[in-house]
């Protein structure tokens, strides 16, 4: 949102309060901090929805391309454990897919609502500064009249622009009046309004992570081999490494 210069001659008269200009000010400000951060925060939950999604479906594909292996038909217990795998990352992706829907009906899509109605603010803070302008344009034609000699011909022009000027005022007045009303219940209606997503926001986080200490504990007691150690099968790795390491197609010239 911005404001709009005033390039018009201004009048002598000071036709709107300075308090009530700070308070225009300062109501408005905060709307336009809240849009910023409105946008702000849909952008950043799209980007952490589609990583989220991008790493359950990259999740799948390993273990897919695990399961393809030549390995998984020459070792049996190989195949058991990628075909554990396989399954956990398969469910993770469900529940994954369930998370994100439900952040996109519960907390995107009320941003996007939310977001939807500055423009028309907007708007209607252009149209109040369009009043203020004729405003100003029509009480300094006003003055100047004021300021001639009071003739006939004066005088009646005079009271035609003082004619002109009051059905502008009253414009203005009722339209800063709306504004200067609405405004901070606009801003104090946020809370109300997000609460809920929010919530529906953490809800989510806490079902799938729960959810996801089951799946991984649930393939870590598939998968760990009893009495056997990480350090054990870090010595064991590494010697089968060596023992690669030793044969003529893979030895340094």
């Amino acid at each position: 949102m911005s404001r709009i210069p005033f390039k018009i001659g201004q009048p002598k008269k000071q036709i709107v309060p300075k308090t009530v200009e700070r308070d225009f000010e300062r109501e408005y400000g905060k709307l336009q901090q809240l849009e910023e951060q409105t946008k702000r925060l849909q952008k950043d939950m799209r980007k952490s929805t589609d990583a989220d999604l991008a790493m359950s479906k990259s999740a799948v594909k390993i273990s897919l391309d695990l399961l393809s292996n030549p390995l998984c038909e020459q070792d049996q217990d190989f195949l058991n454990m990628v075909t554990a795998l396989d399954t956990a990352m398969k469910r993770m992706d469900a529940f994954n897919q369930e998370k994100v829907n439900q952040i996109q009906k519960t907390v995107i899509e009320p941003l996007k609502k939310f977001g939807s109605v500055f423009p028309s603010l907007n708007m209607a803070v252009k149209r109040r500064e369009q009043a203020l302008q004729d405003y100003r344009r029509l009480q300094a034609k006003v003055e100047k009249y004021e300021e001639k000699e009071k003739t006939g011909p004066v005088l009646a022009k005079l009271h035609q622009a003082r004619e002109e000027l009051r059905p502008v005022r009253d414009d203005f007045e009722a339209k800063n009046k709306q504004l200067l009303d609405e405004m901070p219940r606009f801003y104090n209606s946020r809370l109300d309004y997000f609460q809920p997503s929010f919530e529906s926001l953490i809800r989510a986080q806490v079902v799938y992570y729960s959810e996801m200490h089951k799946i991984f504990g649930d393939l870590t007691q598939q998968l760990d081999q009893p009495g056997c150690p990480d350090e054990q099968r870090e010595r064991e790795n590494e010697a089968r490494l060596s023992e690669l390491r030793a044969l003529s197609i893979v030895a340094d010239d």
